[in-house]
């Protein structure tokens, strides 16, 4: 799958005030924006045995993150798979009009979530867990 900008995906402001359509979205949009979070820790939890990080950007000088993905080596895993970290820095700053900036992210989700105004899983419309093990599990990870 390409790399593609998160913000491409962006929900409209009808998404954003109706839980039911935005959860109503294909997996890639909805992965990509609203739900990024919840994919980046699944995809953590589903290799433990894994050194996965996570990742967030956010623009320069701001504090609020706006795209979360993990991480493994010098790759990268978000809406678009698995990709190298580069690539998907490289999109998200050329479609992004302002400077970005990559954060590392340890805290744990309820954490990130009231810090990042972010909803926690039980906070959408149905549950994104078995959703993003699905996705997850369609990409093959880059050890395999």
């Amino acid at each position: 799958m390409a790399v593609t900008a998160a913000g491409v995906f962006r929900r409209t402001p009808q998404e954003r005030a109706d839980q039911r359509l935005a959860w109503d979205r294909a997996d890639q949009p909805f992965f990509a924006a609203g739900a990024c979070h919840i994919l980046a820790w699944v995809c953590r939890d589903t290799y433990p045995d894994r050194p996965i990080g996570l990742a967030g950007l956010r623009f320069a000088g701001q504090s609020q993150v706006f795209h979360v993905y993990a991480t493994w080596a010098d790759r990268a895993f978000d809406h678009a798979g698995w990709n190298p970290e580069a690539d998907l820095l490289a999109a998200n700053r050329e479609f992004e009009p302002r400077p970005l900036e990559r954060i590392a992210i340890v805290d744990d989700l309820a954490t990130f979530c009231r810090e990042h105004f972010s909803r926690m899983p039980h906070q959408y419309w149905g549950d994104p867990l078995p959703r993003a093990r699905d996705y997850v599990n369609r990409h093959a990870p880059p050890w395999e």
